[in-house]
């Protein structure tokens, strides 16, 4: 079950669609990327999406495992990032999230250095 959840949770990323991305969460969740401030807030959280996809071209996320230990689950994926000039950059990113009965994610954790992405 858990494999399924991951890869369609991906699949919602990698279509680069924001507002489907919110559809995933509860309303009060919480998404943190790597080291920057917690956004809070389906709005919020589509917002800073929407930032963050303006300064890529795409991106794509290939699972190379997962686990679920209660109601949380770890994604070890491998994020090729489609540059803004067409390059490419892979990265390797762990996602942790936290998932009500209801299957709606309340927290949402992304580890990942995003330097290769934005280095020429």
């Amino acid at each position: 079950m858990t494999d399924d959840v991951v890869r369609r949770v991906f699949q919602v990323v990698d279509s680069f669609d924001p507002e489907g991305f919110v559809r995933l969460l509860a309303e009060d969740a919480t998404l943190v990327f790597g080291n920057a401030e917690p956004m809070t807030g389906r709005e919020t959280i589509a917002a800073g999406l929407r930032a963050f996809f303006a300064t890529i071209g795409g991106l794509r996320h290939r699972i190379v495992r997962n686990w679920q230990v209660g109601d949380d689950v770890i994604a070890e994926t491998e994020v090729t990032y489609r540059r803004l000039d067409g390059g490419e950059a892979s990265v390797v990113a762990v996602s942790i999230w936290r998932a009500r009965e209801d299957g709606l994610i309340t927290d949402y954790r992304i580890f990942v250095d995003l330097a290769p992405v934005y280095t020429v």
